[in-house]
């Protein structure tokens, strides 16, 4: 008996052991580096990809900084580095992408299966308008460098009309690209496509840091300001006169009016090509495409669009009357009258974004995790962008808390810098927020004309046409905007409000309102130069921020 025992104790414990041991088809044996790393075809086309983009990426750092060191050599040695050396750098540049880009055109996106997939997130409608709007404008701008390079041709080498005339060709091809192809996800060629990208991507940058630092220009359009008569690049000391004073006013004044509108081409095409460089060998499954998007309506949107014509009405009116008075003998008036006016609009605009944030956080809308290249490279450019103004806001904050300065216009430029901090941060949180989140997409609902007969509906009257046309659009009104509910009828004002105050507050600075040059409180207290390059760098970012931010109100306008 104790010996039966001891065999059933260890049969026992032989079952115990091997349902405790795991199952074969369960063991992970690790593998070896070699087999990680090439047993996949997946993954190999990840390293493939991240190699592509990480050789494209340094090719552009380096094209940046070898034009940054140009520029900069320009900018602190003019004798030696002049700015025809630098225009004949980036007329090679440009030359160099035109290339590319007409090898993509009429080679790559032709080849078969170039173009499996598109991103329908990327290049949305007023981006491509914006970006034909300020390339029209570039090119104007370059047709009156070359009209008034042309009315000097006495004195000016044939070389420097030369640049004008590919800056214009570079523009036009650039533009087509972008508009045709910039929602392509390109999987044939990918590395010449990535530094094709990049290529022209750097260009772009670097086209935008001279237009920024060319303080030549800018030392024209604050003399302009002023009121001072003196031709542009050649004043009445200067040995190259225009033969014709009236042409060369009307070429100088419309290159000056046009100016602004070049550095936001720029960094707008700078943006989508990011996004098309990002797209390239992407492969978008099929539950991540959206098969329909809403549509931008302006219906049933009064309040939101009241206000905001309102305030562009005021923005424009003070802008006029800065233009007219900035010249008079008593310029701190307008500056009373500029500021007020940010003051009484930015707390608006700041409590709009917060309320809309707060809706928001409120709605049960879920949140959008789709990888998106164009959103992330929109929330990258909101933040950075803000850094603009926020930076001249605590720089000038800090001059005047330093020195204790008690004057009205004082006051007003600290209340101004605390306000539009407060706005940026608000409104930066509302988009992001709004960014986020799914679309709300209509579904047709089928009219009672199409709907199926029941045995039990008495019959239908029978109207004439025009009064059943009548009742077919109020119909689709009433089932288009009569169930919104509080939520997104709020959203919609509340985003249409601040689109139509971030245009004026974009047209107001891309147009020479610059009371940051003209108060000289900041100037007194850091200096010329370094005043000069703080602004310098910061306003431009700041014009793009406003126009940036008026296609993500629009993206979250859409989405409600």
């Amino acid at each position: 008996e104790a010996a039966r025992q001891r065999h059933l104790n260890q049969d026992t414990e032989g079952e115990e052991a091997a349902s405790a041991a795991p199952k074969s088809w369960k063991i992970r044996y690790e593998k070896s580096w070699l087999h990680r790393r090439c047993s996949s075809l997946l993954h190999s086309d990840r390293q493939a990809r991240k190699g592509g983009q990480l050789f494209s990426g340094l090719l552009a750092m380096n094209v940046v900084f070898l034009g940054c060191a140009f520029i900069s050599s320009m900018i602190f040695n003019r004798v030696a580095i002049t700015l025809r050396d630098v225009c004949i750098l980036l007329s090679i540049l440009k030359i160099l992408s035109l290339c590319w880009m007409v090898y993509y055109l009429l080679c790559t996106s032709r080849k078969p299966h170039a173009v499996l997939y598109r991103d329908s997130h990327a290049g949305p409608l007023w981006v491509q308008g914006s970006l034909v709007l300020f390339g029209a404008c570039s090119i104007l701008l370059s047709v009156f460098w070359i009209g008034y390079d042309g009315s000097r041709r006495h004195c000016k080498s044939q070389l420097e009309i030369l640049f004008p005339c590919i800056d214009i060709i570079f523009i036009c091809i650039q533009t087509y690209l972008i508009w045709r192809h910039c929602k392509d996800c390109t999987q044939v060629q990918h590395n010449l496509t990535r530094c094709g990208l990049m290529l022209t991507m750097a260009t772009d940058l670097l086209l935008w840091l001279l237009a920024v630092t060319n303080d030549s220009v800018h030392r024209e359009i604050e003399s302009a300001l002023k009121g001072l008569v003196q031709n542009f690049l050649g004043n009445e000391t200067s040995p190259c006169r225009c033969p014709n004073t009236t042409a060369c006013f009307i070429f100088q004044k419309g290159y000056i009016l046009l100016y602004p509108f070049n550095p936001e081409y720029c960094l707008i095409s700078s943006s989508m090509l990011y996004v098309m460089w990002k797209n390239v060998g992407r492969r978008i499954p099929p539950h991540q495409t959206i098969h329909a998007r809403p549509k931008f309506k302006l219906r049933g949107v009064i309040v939101g669009l009241v206000l905001g014509i309102a305030a562009m009405f005021i923005g424009i009116c003070v802008f006029m009357a800065y233009q007219i008075q900035v010249t008079s003998s008593g310029p701190r008036q307008v500056f009373v009258l500029y500021y007020s006016y940010y003051i009484a609009l930015l707390p608006v605009m700041s409590m709009g974004a917060l309320a809309g944030t707060v809706i928001h956080g409120l709605e049960e809308r879920e949140l959008d995790t789709v990888k998106n290249p164009t959103r992330s490279l929109d929330v990258v450019l909101l933040m950075g962008a803000a850094l603009g103004q926020i930076g001249i806001s605590y720089f000038s904050i800090v001059a005047i808390v330093a020195t204790n300065s008690r004057g009205l216009v004082d006051r007003l430029i600290l209340t101004y810098g605390v306000s539009l901090i407060i706005q940026h941060i608000t409104q930066n949180i509302f988009i992001i927020e709004g960014l986020h989140r799914q679309p709300l997409v209509e579904k047709p609902e089928a009219s009672p004309a199409e709907a199926p007969p029941q045995d039990s509906d008495p019959p239908r009257r029978v109207y004439p046409l025009e009064i059943e046309q009548i009742r077919r659009v109020s119909q689709t009104y009433i089932n288009t905007y009569s169930h919104l509910n509080w939520k997104r009828k709020a959203l919609k004002e509340i985003s249409i409000f601040l689109v139509l105050c971030n245009i004026i507050l974009w047209l107001m600075p891309a147009f020479g309102m610059h009371p940051t040059f003209e108060n000289g409180l900041e100037k007194s207290f850091y200096g010329y130069s370094t005043w000069f390059a703080i602004v310098n760098f910061s306003m431009p970012l700041g014009v793009f921020y406003r126009m940036h931010s008026v296609g993500g109100l629009l993206e979250v306008y859409m989405s409600s």
